[in-house]
């Protein structure tokens, strides 16, 4: 294995950014509709792996919500959320911010209670088994209309123990972060976090609108912001906003489009494509970075490529959401320090 990318895997990580109904496999896909007697429209294992090299979001939402159809029981959602939960341990995950999309399964007739009760279980059985712990992003479906959204905030009021906050996701184009305007006034009020899917595929307008009109703290994907300058400078270097990105998921679609790179890529001679603008500026220091400080032991050692790696740590970790931006200082601390600790120990340094 490479030195990097046993670094890599040593290292503890918060997973940011996971659709957990996207982390359905095909093998528990056949299994859900074995046991639920669903009929797929996918002959093999394979078939669904091939479907899955989709061309653009669209592409990819077509096989998300059918793969949604086979779940059905409270078990089916605890099933899938602790095969995830599993691999994520495995990749020495400790902690996940998940998104679930609620709408997908209450207008096939499932409760809220059994999607959420499902869940739930899973975090729960993770944490005391592995020591993972994960936290609930409930995200409005954006191509359905405001009033189903305020249907399933009502639904979501009676839990706020078991949801940190509240996105927006599914198809953009067509669809303002504004048409949101009033739901999300609610959540704020009720006291969840705020993050939004916005300019992945929609334009730039779309991040201000989720910024000024919707009021979040965090951008999911962002990455067409790069066209706008002063939405740059303002929400990332001035502001600070956090932006978290998805880079094998848009370069997967780039590299399968026979259109031109996403926005924010460029290819590079080889075929392959470099990292978008945004994190590019990141780091190369164009942009402000929060730093936290670490134990004062950790960093002894430390050659000047591990010191690399501590601006990069420092870096992903305090661009959080709902948890590493609002942890209390300890955790984060904490949590740095175990970076710091893998980096500086007597394990493989990172490649030049």
């Amino acid at each position: 294995m490479h030195d990097t990318d046993t670094l890599i895997a040593q290292l503890p990580k918060c997973e940011l950014h996971i659709h957990v109904e996207g982390s359905l496999e095909p093998e528990l896909m056949f299994a859900l509709a074995r046991r639920n007697g669903i009929r797929l429209p996918y002959a093999s294992v394979d078939a669904v792996r091939q479907a899955y090299r989709f061309r653009n979001l669209q592409d990819f939402l077509d096989i998300y919500y059918q793969g949604m159809s086979v779940l059905i029981t409270e078990q089916d959602f605890y099933d899938l959320a602790w095969a995830y939960l599993e691999r994520a341990h495995a990749d020495n995950v400790r902690h996940v911010e998940m998104f679930f999309d609620p709408q997908g399964h209450t207008s096939r007739g499932i409760p809220f209670t059994t999607v959420l009760e499902g869940l739930t279980r899973a975090i729960g059985d993770a944490a005391e088994k592995f020591g993972v712990k994960a936290s609930l992003i409930m995200c409005f479906l954006r191509h359905l209309d405001a009033a189903d959204a305020e249907r399933t905030l009502d639904a979501a009021l009676a839990f706020k123990d078991r949801i940190a906050g509240v996105g927006l996701d599914s198809s953009e184009t067509g669809n303002p972060p504004g048409k949101f305007k009033h739901v999300f006034a609610r959540a704020r009020a009720a006291g969840f976090f705020l993050t939004a899917h916005a300019g992945e595929e929609g334009p730039p307008s779309y991040v201000w609108e989720a910024l000024d009109v919707l009021g979040v703290a965090r951008i999911d994907h962002g990455v067409r912001s790069m066209e706008d300058e002063p939405l740059v400078d303002r929400a990332y270097s001035a502001h600070g906003l956090s932006a978290v990105q998805c880079e094998a998921a848009r370069g997967e679609r780039s590299r399968a489009s026979s259109a031109a790179p996403h926005a924010g890529q460029r290819p590079r001679g080889d075929g392959q494509f470099r990292r978008p603008r945004l994190l590019r500026r990141l780091c190369a220091g164009e942009l402000p970075r929060q730093r936290a400080g670490a134990p004062p032991r950790a960093r002894r050692g430390c050659g000047a490529r591990a010191q690399r790696h501590h601006a990069i740590a420092d870096a992903k970790i305090r661009e959080g959401g709902a948890s590493c931006r609002g942890r209390p200082r300890p955790r984060r601390l904490w949590f740095l320090g175990r970076i710091y600790a893998t980096i500086c120990s007597g394990g493989p340094q990172p490649a030049t």
